[in-house]
């Protein structure tokens, strides 16, 4: 089989190449990235070590794309993960990578026939919905009440039923349009297609920024004692959110591209559940006892646009359909990224701890 992966250089998308290449060595995978987000490029040595072929391309341009041998199987990694992008700068980038991308990815897919594998967000849930649901409020988290008025969420987190009429966000409305078009490519092209809606997804080798990569930054903050923040719902870093290891996600995809039939047409909410959730505070308590350091964090009682109190997934569809769940706890998850910065802390320090 021959596998490739657009994105292929960041921190999903080389994790999942790797992993792909050490469990089947006589696979061919192509790795495919512009080298955009910083800290990227670090990643091409450990790519080349494990014979991992690498394209310096951009899914925004066709023509970038119009040398790619032919393969198998096409896991859409790349993407403008912030949800902050469009807000206060242009949406031209945003549409361009998220949207029309998508739909060069797409396009290189049908040539070949290939199955399609799409990492999309949780961000596609509308903001105001997700505020709705009812919450208690405990020492150190808010958590989701039993009863519930809207469909699609119960204390296990959202599932696929949740509404989807409301705002989103800029960065959630171009991975919805992508669905949505995905959807058609599966109906009218017959392609083999699976969209994973992803939660948080958090571990070593990721260069976590205030806006995207939360678990890392925390660390890292803890690890060079950089002050954080608290930020709205009281100031007091209650609020919630499930943590999915790359790894957990590459046992799916595989599970995924090796039983397509199974899957194709079919949309999931992917992410580490109630079970690897975690609040602000108490991420707070794994950071101090896995870097055995403390920082300063200021207290903001007032929210910011887009955030939320609660986001936890449920992943009921997907285990119930083939089995699958998280194996690695959130606890491992602040251990490697510690491990990882202390191996590399001279290479790192420029990234994280700005």
């Amino acid at each position: 089989m021959h596998i490739l992966i657009t994105g292929g250089a960041g921190f999903v998308g080389s994790h999942i190449a790797i992993s792909f290449k050490e469990k089947y060595p006589h696979y061919k995978v192509t790795c495919l990235d512009n080298l955009k987000r910083r800290g990227s490029e670090l990643n091409l040595t450990r790519l080349k070590a494990h014979a991992i072929t690498f394209v310096h391309a951009d899914i925004r341009n066709p023509e970038d794309l119009e040398g790619i041998e032919p393969f198998d199987c096409l896991i859409d990694a790349s993407a403008e993960p912030s949800v902050l992008a469009g807000l206060n700068s242009s949406m031209t980038q945003l549409i361009n990578n998220n949207l029309f991308g998508t739909v060069n990815c797409l396009e290189l897919a049908k040539k070949f026939q290939a199955k399609f594998i799409f990492l999309s967000t949780s961000r596609v849930y509308p903001i105001a919905s997700l505020e709705s649901v009812v919450t208690s409020e405990l020492p150190t988290r808010f958590t989701w009440q039993s009863a519930q008025t809207l469909p699609g969420v119960s204390e296990k987190g959202i599932s696929e039923d949740f509404p989807l009429t409301g705002s989103r966000s800029f960065y959630g409305a171009t991975k919805l349009a992508s669905e949505l078009l995905i959807q058609e490519y599966f109906s009218v092209n017959n392609l083999p297609t699976v969209i994973n809606r992803c939660g948080v997804i958090g571990g070593a080798g990721q260069m976590g920024k205030v806006d995207q990569g939360f678990m890392v930054l925390w660390v890292a903050r803890h690890y060079w004692q950089q002050k954080l923040n608290y930020i709205g719902y009281g100031g007091e870093g209650k609020q919630v959110r499930d943590v999915l290891h790359p790894t957990d996600l590459f046992k799916l995809i595989d599970i995924q591209i090796h039983s397509i039939k199974t899957f194709a047409g079919k949309t999931f909410n992917i992410g580490g559940g109630l079970k690897n959730s975690i609040s602000l505070q108490e991420l707070t308590t794994l950071c101090e006892k896995s870097t055995g350091k403390a920082t300063l964090i200021d207290k903001i009682k007032e929210n910011r646009p887009l955030d939320l109190k609660v986001y936890i997934s449920d992943y009921s569809q997907i285990e119930t359909l083939c089995g699958w769940s998280p194996t690695i706890p959130v606890s491992q998850i602040v251990d490697e990224i510690t491990e990882w910065i202390q191996k590399n802390e001279r290479m790192l320090e420029p990234i994280l701890n700005t």
